[in-house]
């Protein structure tokens, strides 16, 4: 009946349904969430766009990536400038001159760099072994202490010294005066919210929802010529090799009687005695559009993952990774089955990367 199953209705589901109705074929898109989108999700709470599964700042340097979602939304100019609180004192991230003027009473670049380096020299640290020690090296101690490890602990339950040195890279470090959490030249919000945005990408491709492909395998298997997979691989596979490791959350939202509560749109908590990594105000991300007498905020809970529950964020240390490698070599094998997204290849993956993995797979 159709070319192409598309398990999942989320951005990479969406993506390749929509260029291979392009390209002329027929596709069914399931997903076993009541709702299209996955984690993108966003819906209208008291006048507010509230982003259902966390905050998702669209930010790329792919200008292919960027013309494409441009198709199916109109983008606000919102640029993430995210607050870190500890214990009180506040500090602005990414790591900048704000935050160093802040954390030491200094001025100049050259007296943040000095500072940097000499806690670094005290660290003795010639080659970062863990995701401590590869912190410590970019930013000092002051700063690890301060503003990564209680917050990075919370999120990964572990301790900083297990973790894989590359969770940290990502974080950018700067010797100026700039908020702008992303390099990238294009960044924003729908204006409409993510929602509309994966609806105008699925506009004419049939989606069912509230199906579980894995619980149907047999049965809706025989619908379709090919089928892209973008659920857990570990999970296709039945666990065969034993479960991949990721980290989960819990969302607490909330409706207040105020019209701003924080001031921002994500405030980091990064002492470990708030149970909490960040408290999110969605209506900042449309400059404080929506309801003027009320806002919603989103505490976020990490939360160890069990099989069953949902997995926000792969845990890729090496030997999860070794573990990967047997599930993708099985893939391999699947015929007429491709995997793909954060989950279907056990990669954290921003946005645009989803997209442009989805539209070169498409083809």
């Amino acid at each position: 009946m159709y070319d192409y199953l598309i398990v999942g209705a989320g951005l990479y589901g969406a993506v390749f349904a929509n260029r291979k109705k392009d390209q002329g074929r027929r596709c069914l898109v399931i997903d076993r969430r009541d709702h299209i989108g996955g984690n993108i999700y966003s819906q209208q709470v008291e006048g507010i766009e509230v982003h259902r599964y966390g905050p998702h700042i669209f930010h790329t340097d792919r200008r292919e990536v960027w013309n494409y979602v441009n198709r199916f939304a109109e983008f606000n100019h919102f640029t993430y400038a995210p607050v870190a609180c500890y214990r009180g004192e506040l500090y602005n991230l990414p790591f900048n001159m704000n935050t160093f003027v802040r954390m030491w009473d200094i001025r100049t670049p050259k007296e943040a760099r000095e500072m940097i380096d000499r806690q670094v020299r005290e660290a003795g640290i010639t080659h970062a072994a863990n995701l401590e020690e590869q912190a410590v090296s970019l930013v000092g101690r002051d700063v690890y202490e301060k503003l990564i490890k209680g917050y990075t602990e919370k999120q990964w339950g572990r301790p900083c010294r297990e973790l894989p040195a590359s969770i940290i890279k990502r974080l950018p470090v700067r010797m100026t005066f700039d908020n702008n959490y992303f390099n990238h030249p294009w960044q924003g919000i729908p204006k409409k919210g993510y929602t509309e945005m994966v609806k105008g990408m699925l506009e004419g491709t049939e989606v069912r929802l509230g199906i579980d492909f894995l619980a149907r395998r047999e049965e809706l298997s025989r619908l379709a010529e090919r089928i892209v997979y973008t659920g857990p691989i570990d999970e296709y596979f039945g666990y065969r090799f034993g479960s991949l490791e990721y980290r989960s959350l819990r969302f607490e939202t909330e409706v207040l009687e105020i019209s701003n509560y924080q001031g921002t749109a994500g405030m980091n908590f990064t002492d470990s005695e708030v149970p909490y990594t960040r408290i999110i105000e969605h209506k900042h991300f449309t400059f404080g559009e929506g309801n003027p007498e009320k806002t919603v905020i989103t505490r976020e809970y990490p939360l160890a993952w069990r099989p069953g529950a949902e997995a926000y964020y792969p845990l890729g240390d090496a030997g999860n990774q070794a573990l990967y490698e047997k599930y993708r070599s099985l893939a391999e094998k699947e015929k007429n089955t491709s995997f793909g997204g954060r989950l279907g290849t056990y990669r954290y993956l921003d946005m645009d990367q989803v997209i442009a993995q989805a539209m070169e797979d498409a083809g």
